[in-house]
């Protein structure tokens, strides 16, 4: 609006008024010969200014979560002018050219910095595609046979239980592990680096042989480049030595069988030979190219001859790796310590692994914070085939997982949040085929249940005794525990163990909380809630005072861990009535005494067996049918009363019940019974 000043004459004076009027009522006439010229469209400069600004920079699409190198994409400027713009756009803390932007109002000041117009859109799929590529890593190609150099052999020494595996080692490195092991019974997987006479080095894995360490076995085999077979020559082949063969033979990895105990008197060498041979191995001798060498770990023999056989093999293999590059490992084991926290065991498989180093392992990262070989000591890198400890994770890797090296922690942690996610969506999935199982079998429930009131009828059905709803818990012992561990391995062949058990139906055994590490405050809350019992495997329990109120019990050796859960189970268990047989009568004649104006009849028997006793219960069979099942009135030898009657005697027996009629050829069963406590029928397969 413009402003306008007038002056008008109002008689004799002069008066001055505003008028108010606008830019269109400004506008100066036209000439004739500018009403005869063609028409002209004129703009006003607001107008024209805006449709030039339009034309310059038109309308850039953005979405929800963008990166920042794609908004600079989008935006079509230079990366360094958009992180720069964010430097003053409050929110915009990250900017990293991976980083994701979440609020739609920081990328449109972003945008509105660089003098840009946004219009939000949905995200294209090929960039979340392309996004999920990006975030997830991966193991690398194959490297050039030019990186490749020579590195030790992985061994892995297998075998059934008590077939003298740790021994084996214990003699190959020159250190007692046998009598650190619970019971001389491995527990989990020990790695270390042995070097044999000939100055070669090997990698040995000593796998428990124990059945319920089949999974924890299946992993040495997959990380190992050759297995030492571990037998007895006194057993033979035994359950966990076919389940090895099986192992090699799936995984395609050579074997080696160390014929161990050949120094006793009952070994018998070619009988164990047959027998492996039985199971598919082509021994040398037969033509094949398994190695058979009888050895005694105890004593020491032929264990030059078994270290010359790994190094021919490995030499026939001509096991190579890349020792450059990114890291690529495998977990062979993980534990808690006390002292320095989460650590793992693990196998060197690519690259050369140094402090500062950022792993990923399945939901798991770690910024390496110290490397330690089998004895503890510090090591300052670890070459491909070697294995290290490694310090420093965040969260606890899963034994058998693969190690992969990112650049930085940014980098792991966008991983980790890609693979988390991509876990919850495969939980989605699995749930919602269970909800629809579920769900459809509501609807025939359902459909059932309309099908019968139609054909009943509706007030037919409404008179119809109601089914009672009873909870399946109802009446049914439970046990409930829960399972602490020294390292993974352990805990999950507890667990193992555990699935085998198949007596719900009589006691119910469940698993509240497991986990690696020491029993906490927490653990012990946990048992005083759901009245649980503590199992801790190899693992520091708390003081009695502050577990009054729980039952921690600690166990180095599984066998006795489930010995004791199976008596608790037991225990749990209601007494049943168990019947004893005392003695055995046969009737040889009856007749009848008086007694008032009754007659009573009575049985003329001779004990044929054991002993019948007037105070216990008697059963009286004919023909194989109970005729009567009750107490005596009286018992008498001759004319005495007497309160029993050994074998080969006879006497004469009358019934509480005057109307049982004994007849000859009857038997008569003098039994008692008494309430015994109940065992688990749970077989756990040791």
């Amino acid at each position: 609006m413009l402003k306008v000043s007038c002056i008008f004459r109002l008689g004799s004076a002069l008066r001055q008024r505003q008028l108010h009027t606008g830019v269109t009522r400004l506008k100066r006439r036209k000439t004739a010969e500018e009403k005869k010229s063609p028409r002209i469209i004129e703009y006003s400069p607001k107008k024209l200014q805006s449709s030039n600004a339009t034309a310059a920079h038109g309308t850039t699409d953005i979405w929800r979560y963008m990166s920042v190198a794609q908004l600079a994409k989008t935006l079509q400027r230079p990366l360094d002018d958009v992180q720069e713009a964010m430097l003053y756009v409050p929110g915009a803390d990250n900017i990293e050219a991976g980083a994701k932007l979440e609020d739609l109002k920081i990328i449109q000041n972003i945008a509105k910095k660089l003098g840009v117009k946004t219009r939000v859109v949905s995200a294209p799929e090929l960039s979340v595609e392309d996004e999920h590529v990006e975030r997830d890593v991966s193991p690398r190609p194959p490297a050039a046979p030019e990186l490749l150099k020579h590195r030790p052999p992985v061994v892995t020494v297998m075998g059934h239980v008590d077939h003298g595996k740790t021994t084996l080692l214990d003699s190959l490195r020159g250190a007692d592990v046998a009598a650190g092991e619970a019971g001389g019974i491995t527990q989990h997987i020990g790695a270390f680096t042995v070097t044999l006479e000939n100055g070669e080095k090997v990698t040995f894995l000593d796998t428990p042989g124990h059945a319920a360490f089949s999974a924890m076995r299946a992993r040495g085999a997959n990380a190992t480049d050759i297995i030492v077979l571990v037998v007895a020559a006194e057993d033979g082949v035994m359950a966990q030595t076919r389940e090895v063969i099986q192992l090699a033979k799936e995984a395609e990895v050579p074997i080696i069988v160390a014929l161990n105990k050949i120094d006793k008197p009952e070994a018998n060498i070619e009988k164990s030979k047959s027998e492996l041979a039985q199971m598919g191995l082509a021994l040398e001798e037969h033509g094949g190219d398994v190695q058979v060498i009888p050895i005694s770990a105890l004593k020491g023999t032929n264990l030059e001859l078994l270290a010359e056989a790994v190094s021919t093999q490995a030499t026939l293999m001509g096991l190579k790796a890349d020792p450059t590059g990114l890291v690529e490992g495998i977990v062979v084991e993980s534990k808690t310590d006390p002292r320095r926290g989460k650590l793992s065991t693990a196998i060197v498989t690519r690259g050369t692994l140094r402090k500062g180093s950022v792993l990923v392992s399945g939901l798991a990262h770690a910024k390496v914070r110290g490397l330690f070989d089998h004895n503890g000591t510090p090591m300052i890198e670890a070459a491909p085939g070697t294995p290290v400890e490694i310090l420093g994770w965040r969260e606890l890797p899963l034994a058998g997982e693969l190690i992969l090296e990112v650049e930085t922690e940014k980098k792991a942690h966008s991983v980790l949040k890609y693979r988390e996610h991509q876990e919850q969506l495969a939980k989605v999935e699995s749930s919602s085929d269970e909800i629809r199982k579920k769900e459809e079998e509501h609807q025939a429930k359902y459909r059932a249940a309309r099908e019968a009131r139609r054909l009943a009828g509706y007030f037919r059905m409404r008179g119809g005794q109601r089914v009672k709803q009873v909870d399946e818990n109802d009446g049914i012992p439970r046990v409930s525990v829960i399972i602490k561990g020294d390292v993974h391995g352990s805990v999950e062949a507890i667990l193992d163990v555990l699935e085998t058990y198949n007596s719900n139906d009589r006691c119910r055994l469940d698993i509240v909380h497991y986990g690696v590490g020491n029993v906490t405050e927490g653990d012990l809350e946990l048992a005083k809630a759901f009245n649980a019992i503590i199992y801790a495997f190899a693992v520091e329990t708390p003081q009695a005072k502050l577990a009054k109120d729980v039952k921690v019990k600690s166990y180095n050796v599984i066998y006795r861990l489930i010995d004791d859960l199976k008596e608790q189970l037991s225990s749990q268990l209601p007494a049943v009535e168990v019947e004893e047989h005392l003695g055995e009568a046969n009737v040889l004649q009856h007749f009848f005494i008086n007694e008032g104006r009754k007659e009573i009849p009575v049985a003329g028997c001779r004990c044929t067996k054991g002993v019948l006793k007037k105070a216990q219960r008697f059963r009286l069979l004919r023909d194989g049918e109970v005729i009567y099942d009750g107490t005596l009135e009286s018992m008498r030898h001759l004319k005495n009363e007497v309160d029993s009657v050994k074998k080969d005697v006879e006497c004469g027996l009358r019934f509480k019940d005057a109307k049982v009629l004994p007849q000859p050829g009857d038997t008569l069963q003098c039994y008692t019974t008494h309430m015994e406590a109940q065992k688990t029928d749970w077989d756990p397969g040791f």
